[in-house]
This record gives structure tokens, sequence and C-alpha cells, in this order.
């Protein structure tokens, strides 16, 4: 078998041998966590090799993610975030105090594993989890941060033993993989709970209290819902966070988007938490972690700002309450005319998040270049019947650079839909 010696070599074997659930879905989603325990067996049980916060949720858990790391970073401690999926490159999944794994740490993981790929025959996620774990033991981080892929339960990240567990919004999303129901969906979450382990839940939704306190009681866990202690408001253009017993805590968000409100007390919270597990952790590092977060991280495509003339906007929200969030956003914002560079993938809930876009809005039908994406034509005419107009560019910048030579100086062009449409938008 020969050894890989380049990175695109590498990255081109990751994708084309291994299922890969942002490009095909449904065909790479593993029903168990079996393959990620093998593999983590082979490369000596690196999860348990530090310490980690484990991060679940439909909405929110990215940003939060970047949150803790940014501010764990700013403490002074050596900080391991995993996320996905990555918008422009592959390294940006696994980052160590903001800095991408190498290109050199990367080939020779592949080499490595690859006799284990050949027995096992896993997704790309999982063996881009047990890459990141093992980078992490490798590299020895104080603290890393793993924010869940999809559900928690049959996650493959679910093998790890963290610190604290921390939960944020629970909305429809995935729901032929995780359930039809909202409670379904908590419940699979509510997976990411572990025994006599911390669990923060950070948005108030009582109708699915149960699920997480039903959980938390089996695994004699100790549950904190991080509103009943911490409110975030906009407080003129810095957000005042609010905290039961303490003094408030004011900054200049580095995350302008009004949904990051919802973020905040989970994000406190799990801090808070860390800290009595003997972190230091002071409210400048806070402050400054939460202001520096886009430096500290590299965290992209969260009501990020591309041009001011006319305004033109990306969000990576894309299901239903995500999509809801943005919107309000956007009529809070001021300009004249609307338009949208809009794309989707085949398997989401498309009516329910069709029916909430602005009639008034011009949209640019677009389609990512990948197998999931919905085509633009196709896309166009299930918008239709919703009274959306617009028209039919499938390429992301054309589309994109048609809406800016539309837009006048006064109007708003939003680039949305689905992660995948921003991660081809050039410059981001």
């Amino acid at each position: 078998m020969d050894k890989f010696t380049t990175y695109p070599e590498v990255i081109e074997y990751l994708y084309t041998q291994l299922p890969v659930f942002q490009r095909v879905g449904g065909a790479a989603f593993r029903k168990d966590l079996k393959n990620t325990e093998q593999l983590c067996d082979f490369l000596g049980l690196p999860q348990h090799r530090f310490k980690s916060v484990h991060v679940a949720g439909t909405n929110g858990k990215g940003s939060s993610s970047h949150m803790l790391a940014s501010v764990l970073q700013e403490a002074g401690y050596k900080t391991g975030l995993y996320t996905s999926p990555h918008l422009v490159d592959f390294s940006e999944r696994i980052k160590i105090n903001g800095m991408p794994v190498s290109q050199s740490f990367i080939i020779d993981f592949v080499n490595r594993i690859r006799p284990m790929i050949d027995k096992l025959e896993p997704s790309f996620f999982e063996i881009t989890v047990a890459m990141a774990f093992d980078y992490f033991a490798t590299e020895q981080v104080d603290i890393a941060i793993i924010e869940v892929g999809m559900g928690g339960r049959l996650d493959s990240t679910n093998v790890i033993l963290p610190e604290v567990s921390l939960v944020t919004n629970i909305s429809d999303d995935h729901k032929q993989w995780l359930g039809d129901t909202l409670e379904k969906i908590a419940g699979e979450k509510a997976g990411v709970i572990k025994t006599h382990t911390p669990v923060v839940i950070s948005e108030k939704q009582p109708q699915l209290s149960h699920v997480f306190d039903k959980k938390a009681k089996s695994s004699q866990a100790a549950i904190h819902y991080a509103f009943e202690e911490y409110q975030a408001r906009w407080y003129g253009r810095q957000v005042r966070i609010n905290r039961l017993n303490q003094k408030d805590l004011d900054f200049t968000p580095g995350l302008q988007g009004d949904y990051q409100l919802h973020n905040y007390p989970g994000v406190l919270k799990t801090l808070a938490l860390l800290a009595e597990r003997g972190f230091i952790i002071e409210d400048e590092h806070t402050r400054n972690g939460l202001q520096n977060l886009v430096t500290n991280t590299g965290l992209k495509g969260r009501w990020q700002v591309l041009r001011k003339k006319p305004l033109v906007i990306c969000d990576v929200g894309h299901n239903k309450a995500g999509v809801q969030s943005i919107l309000r956003q956007i009529q809070d914002t001021p300009h004249d005319k609307l338009y949208m560079v809009w794309g989707m993938v085949e398997d989401k809930e498309i009516d329910d998040v069709l029916s909430l876009l602005p009639k008034d809005a011009f949209f640019y039908f677009c389609n990512a270049k990948i197998p999931r994406a919905k085509p633009a034509q196709s896309l166009m005419e299930a918008a239709e019947p919703f009274g959306l107009k617009g028209e039919v560019i499938e390429d992301v910048n054309e589309a994109l650079n048609r809406a800016i030579s539309a837009a006048g100086g006064n109007d708003m062009v939003f680039v949305g839909g689905s992660t995948f449409v921003i991660a081809e938008i050039e410059g981001l």
C-alpha cells in the first residue's frame, strides 16, 4: 500500500473513498459508535487523554463552541476546537488556539489509520473525529471544545467523557434521522449527558425540559438551566449579561447576530462550571474572548458583513428556527430593497423554510457544487407557490455578483440557505 505524500491527494482520498454526509446525506450516517470506538482503540484511546466540553444542539452549537474556545484561549489555556462542517478548507475542522491542524499531521494520520479504514470502511465523519482526538492528545491540549455533528446519542463525538456538556437550542432539523417530533430530537441531543457530569441547557424550551430532566436524573448528572441565572440583551452597541448574584458583564460582541443572545447564557454557565472544576477564568478573559472571537478562532459565516454599500451579509443558518432568527435580524437592519442569493440542500424541510421567506425580496436561486444541493431551477419552482420571485443563476458567485450589480447603495443583499452556499463565496 503506497503512502500518501501530499495534502491534496489525502483530501481527495477522504472525499472519494469515504461516505461524506455533507455531500451525500443519509448514506454516510452511522447508527452506532462501534467504528469510532475501534478507531480510538487503534489510536490508544486519545479521547481520554485530554479534558473536554461537549456541545450539542440544533442551532447555536457552532457559535457557542467558538465562544468557549475563545474565552479559554484568553484565559491562557491551550485550547482545542473541533467543529463541522468546514467552510473553505478541511483543516478548519480541527484547531488549537485558532490555528488549523497542519497538513503534515493530516497526511501522517491518514497513512497511520489507513489499515483500519480498509478494515472498517468508516464514514468521513468518523475518521475526522478520530483525527481530532488524536491531534488534541498528541499536542497535549489543556482542554478541547468538541461540537456534535448531528444529534448526540449516536454521534461519533459521543465517546468522550467531558468536564461539562452543553445543549443549545432544539428545533426541527434532520428529522429523518433524529425523529419527527421535537421531543424525539431532544432525546437524541440529551444523549450527550454523561454519568455524574454536569449538563447546561442554554435556552428556555419548557415543553422539552422533562426530556433533559429524565436523562439527567438517570445519569445522576447535575442539570443547569442557564436562562435561570443569565439573561443577555443589547445595551446600546454592547451586550449586557445580567448574572444572578453577580455584577453585570458588558462587552462589544464579536458576533453581531441578534440570535447570539440565546447562546450567551449557556456559554457563561459552562464557563462557571469549568471554574468550579479548577479552570481560572476571570471576567476579563470572558469579555475579551467574546469580543475577540473572530480573531481568536477564525469563525466565519455568522451574520458576516461582506461589504457595506450595498450592504452584503451572509449567514449559515439554514433550518426553520435559524432562518426565522435571520429574518428578524434582516427586518431590524435598515435597508431599502432586499435581494437574496439563496440555495438549499435536498434533504432539508424545504417548504417549511420557503414559506418563511419575504415575498418582497428578489431572489437569485443558486446551488452549491455538491451532490446534495437542490438544483437551482427546482428550487425556484418550489419557491413559486410561496409567492417568491426571482431568477436562476446556478453559480453562487455569479448570483452574488448579479445581486450586487442590481442593488443600490441603500439596499441589502443576503446570501444564505445552506452552509455550502456560504462556503463557495470567493474571498470569504
